[in-house]
């Protein structure tokens, strides 16, 4: 019997060890962990995170009469460091790693993986008493399967539906089921379940609205819910991804089955994985990486500069197109204008700037320069690179161009893991989640994460 797509994938899936994968692909996703921390520990105090926080310690394990902090339960919430159930924790900190903006992105996907894949098999790993070795392998089977599902998709699924809830929900069904030890069957039933319940569409950017938590939430929970289901016998469609009724046929027109199957084992796209340097869409990074580099070269100040045409694909035209001017910090960070805005005038566009400057009126009055174009060199490498690209022209009339390959956080313009940790501090420290010293003491227990027989909590005690 002919072995489908969906099959070979559960079966990469449910059958990959830690010695399966190559040194460098670990330490790279030691790297992503410690950078998704920091965007979980970010999302503290955020109304929308809050809210499904919230909810969820209502409908959740009742608290101890020992103290306000400490629930019945396993898995940590990292933002409050209180604990729940798995499903629950997944969710919060899936709805907190995904506020900030500065979560992981695979540039081919056009996918957040830490975001979903991090929530879920660490909430599980506390919960079962798995190793950091466990815990890194079951996040490179989330990875490798998030990744491909985003690619088979492709552009045209995305120009509708959010992919990280979408392709993200498969990818934390197979982290989870890599680390429950499901056969291949079982993995094949778990992206069953995942894949009908996957869900997330791009119309709350027109209004603002909180729907980016709910879909990393979700698919982060979702994606657990459906590998333990599958471990209880659950069955689930055997070809959700590809088949006649499946997530292609109803959520793609461009979708290649062969893309699923990618060089399994051998191409590690974990490792093709981009860390955000700037606190906003990766979409606006390109040419806010472009224009930094044209004021630097030609010493200019954002009064000198009269207007900016942002040469992008076709990907960024249909998700920041839909704001114009910002009604939220969060929408701020979808706004093309905004963005370059900061970067001109207060030369980075980060966590703080955005929260106190977005609506500065020298931010705005540089947001009405920008216009985005249609570039056929940046839509042709698109999604594969994300090339940036930007024409500035000057109060004295000159024209001056920019152009940079890759994007800092790129695989070939990577954060060290010194970048690493001065960027999770700084996340941490703007929501007052975690103190310098908590910091310092987590960072020497991550970097040794493959060395702990068990996972256990990352923090103690109420947060800071």
């Amino acid at each position: 019997m002919t072995t489908t797509p969906s099959q070979t994938l559960a079966s990469f899936a449910a059958t990959l060890t830690f010695q399966d994968i190559p040194e460098p692909v670990i330490r790279r996703a030691e790297n992503l962990f410690v950078d998704w921390v920091g965007s979980a520990l970010a999302g503290k105090g955020a109304r929308a995170v809050t809210a499904i926080e919230r909810f969820c310690m209502a409908m959740g394990p009742v608290p101890e009469p020992t103290g306000s902090h400490t629930v019945q339960g396993a898995a940590e919430i990292l933002m409050s460091r209180r604990t729940t159930s798995p499903y629950l924790a997944a969710m919060i900190n899936g709805a907190s790693s995904h506020f900030i903006e500065q979560d992981d992105v695979h540039n081919g996907s056009v996918f957040h993986p830490a975001a979903v894949v991090f929530p879920a098999v660490l909430s599980v790993a506390q919960a079962t008493g798995r190793s950091g070795r466990d815990l890194l392998t079951a996040a490179v089977a989330g990875y490798e399967v998030g990744i491909r599902v985003g690619e088979f998709l492709g552009r045209s699924h995305y120009r509708i539906f959010h992919t990280t809830g979408t392709a993200g929900t498969v990818a934390a069904a197979a982290a989870v089921g890599n680390l429950l030890q499901l056969t291949p069957e079982q993995m094949l039933h778990a992206f069953g379940s995942a894949g009908t319940q996957a869900s997330g569409l791009w119309e709350f950017l027109r209004d603002a609205a909180d729907s980016k938590q709910l879909h990393t939430a979700k698919a982060a929970a979702d994606g657990l819910l459906s590998a333990y289901l599958a471990a209880d016998g659950f069955t689930g469609a055997r070809q959700i991804l590809e088949g006649a009724q499946g997530m292609a046929a109803g959520m793609s027109q461009d979708a290649d089955p062969a893309k699923l199957t990618d060089r399994l084992g051998t191409r590690w796209a974990l490792a093709e994985t981009s860390f955000k340097f700037h606190a906003s869409c990766r979409h606006t990074h390109p040419a806010a990486d472009a224009l930094l580099a044209v004021m630097r070269e030609h010493d200019l100040r954002h009064a000198d500069i009269a207007r900016v045409v942002a040469r992008v694909h076709q990907g960024a035209i249909d998700v920041l197109g839909a704001v114009t001017v910002p009604q939220t910090v969060h929408q701020g960070k979808f706004s093309m204008g905004t963005v370059l805005g900061l970067i001109a005038v207060k030369g980075v566009a980060g966590v703080r700037e955005f929260e106190q400057d977005y609506l500065h009126p020298e931010v705005a009055a540089f947001r009405d320069k920008v216009e985005m174009v249609l570039d056929e060199e940046v839509d042709r490498t698109y999604p594969a690179r994300w090339i940036g690209k930007v024409t500035v022209h000057t109060n004295d009339g000159r024209v001056l161009d920019g152009r940079v390959d890759e994007p800092k956080g790129d695989p070939g313009n990577t954060l060290s893991r010194e970048e690493i940790e001065q960027k999770v501090s700084r996340l941490a420290a703007f929501s007052g989640a975690a103190s310098a010293s908590d910091m310092a003491a987590f960072y020497a227990w991550a970097w040794r994460l493959a060395d702990h027989p068990h996972v256990g909590r990352l923090f103690s005690g109420a947060s800071a």
